[in-house]
């Protein structure tokens, strides 16, 4: 029998398809239903990203500033100015300036004049603090012996240093990462390996069950019970701090690391752990020794999830960490991390001015962590999974 073309068979496949959907149409909606969701569930993620990029853009290329040290135009010289001259003297938006008359303009170049006088014997007025170089370095400012890493967004001059902010974070990830990490991977070990089938069928549904804990729950826990509880335990000064925010962080991932790492050790092939049992080792040597390795990549995974959901989270380390923005390494000194920032101050932020961009470079930042973390998770991952299994042909 002589061999089809590839036309004809291409055609036979479409025809074939055809049949199908008209066979199966709820099975051949449903199928492009799922597709749609999973598209538009990317497309937003990626809307997100777009929206926040690009209030936070003018930060990014140095097209903010906020220098206040201005040069002194007297009320005689208003009609010299043109109309955008004098919208951007007087700070005043295009709509602001379109509904005032002469008089009140007068009357504004007359207060601008005062402001102008009040702050032009302070050199920090003269500094654009929305600048690179004031949002990551120190500066010394006036009235300080040493340069400073200060966020101060409230204040006669603005200061937006993030250094704060991003050890804050750290420090906050960190203590839960330590705190959890041990905790989750323990209970996986013991749910999946070490624990009778009928306790295990209890304790997996119920670990995981905690992750439905809405994160306020937690930060008021900590915020009305814990912090009180460890403050009397460890004897320090302040009674909401990284260490108590990070304990409470810890108590949130737990169920997200402990679910992914189970599942890790559970996929390792029975026959591992009947190997190594059949050469007397005992249950924990096999565990341990054999399906842990094994089970290395899932592992890291669950890790690198969990820093993620540590770093991401708003309502525990706003309730729980103090919110003091200094800079300590030290986990029992008050902390403020960018997520409890945004949270805190985005209302009292103005719409399109620079506190508002600022707290939307946050949040850039935070998807840059997020998404890089994430990437050096995958890249582990796959050179572990190499080094496990060896090349394949």
């Amino acid at each position: 029998m002589a061999n089809k073309s590839p036309g004809s068979k291409r055609s036979i496949g479409w025809m074939g398809l055809q049949r199908g959907h008209r066979a199966h149409p709820f099975e051949w909606l449903v199928e492009k239903g799922i597709f749609a969701v999973s598209l538009s569930a990317i497309l937003m993620v990626f809307l997100i990203f777009l929206f926040v990029a690009r209030e936070a853009l003018p930060i990014f290329l140095g097209q903010v500033n906020n220098a206040s040290g201005q040069k002194v135009i007297a009320v005689a010289d208003m009609d010299k100015l043109s109309p955008a001259e004098l919208q951007a003297y007087l700070g005043l938006s295009p709509q602001q300036f379109a509904s005032m008359d002469t008089e009140t303009k007068r009357l504004l170049m007359e207060v601008k004049i005062e402001e102008l006088k009040a702050v032009s014997q302070d050199q920090d007025t003269r500094v654009n603090t929305t600048s690179w170089r004031y949002l990551l370095r120190p500066h010394q400012w006036t009235g300080y012996d040493k340069p400073e890493y200060i966020w101060q967004p409230i204040s006669e001059i603005q200061k937006y240093n993030i250094i704060p902010l991003l050890i804050g974070s750290l420090k906050a990830t960190l203590v839960a990462l330590l705190f959890s990490v041990p905790l989750a991977l323990g209970a996986a070990i013991y749910v999946s390996q070490l624990a009778n089938p009928r306790l295990r069928e209890w304790l997996k549904p119920g670990i995981e069950l905690l992750a439905g804990i809405p994160s306020v729950v937690l930060g008021f826990f900590a915020l009305i019970v814990m912090a009180s509880v460890l403050q009397s335990i460890f004897g320090y000064q302040s009674r909401l701090n990284a260490f108590v925010a990070g304990i409470a962080l810890g108590l949130a991932i737990i169920p997200v690391v402990f679910s992914i790492a189970e599942d890790a050790l559970t996929s390792v092939p029975r026959s591992y752990t009947q190997a190594a049992l059949a050469l007397g080792s005992s249950k924990w040597q096999a565990a341990w020794k054999i399906v842990l390795p094994a089970a290395i990549p899932g592992v890291f995974a669950a890790v690198v999830l969990g820093f993620g959901r540590a770093i991401g989270e708003t309502m525990i380390v706003l309730m729980a960490s103090g919110n003091a923005s200094i800079v300590s390494w030290h986990m029992f000194d008050s902390t403020r991390t960018m997520t409890a920032t945004i949270a805190a101050e985005m209302a009292e932020a103005v719409q399109g001015g620079q506190h508002y961009r600022i707290l939307f470079m946050l949040g850039t930042l935070l998807f840059a962590v997020t998404f890089v973390s994430n990437l050096v998770g995958e890249l582990v991952i796959n050179r572990l999974k190499h080094k496990l299994e060896g090349k394949r042909a």
